[in-house]
């Protein structure tokens, strides 16, 4: 079965300690080795602030992990993610070559974001062209 590139990103009770949270990430990480997955980047987010309150809390810690696998994988990953009572919420989605693209420049700090109105001005530029 072919290897897909996909990214997970969860977030985790704001009430753990340092150790708490270290050991959930260190969980699932080793869950996705052990089942045949290659991390291509891991990201510590932080403590941010939900958009809305989940179980009582307005923040949480969230982590990311960016990896290539077998699809059959994401079922167990989701299933230990509803397992494990330190995860409040959580999202898996397949990376498209657009995806991946982004995330290679961003990493690399190639990445140019521009405002709307740039964005609009340069392709109008471009049809003129």
């Amino acid at each position: 079965m072919k290897l897909r590139n996909y990214e997970t990103i969860f977030v985790l009770t704001p009430v753990l300690t340092s150790e708490q949270i270290e050991s959930t990430i260190i969980k699932f990480r080793n869950l996705l080795l052990e089942k045949g997955a290659e991390i291509v980047h891991e990201e510590a987010i932080g403590l941010k602030k939900l958009a809305y309150p989940i179980q009582h809390k307005n923040t949480g810690i969230y982590h990311l992990i960016e990896f290539k696998a077998r699809p059959d994988l994401i079922n167990a990953l989701e299933v230990g993610y509803k397992r494990d009572e330190t995860i409040i919420r959580f999202l898996t989605f397949v990376l498209d070559k657009h995806g991946i693209e982004y995330n290679q420049k961003k990493r690399n700090g190639t990445l140019q974001l521009h405002s709307k109105v740039e964005a609009e001005t340069e392709f109008k530029k471009e049809i003129v062209a």
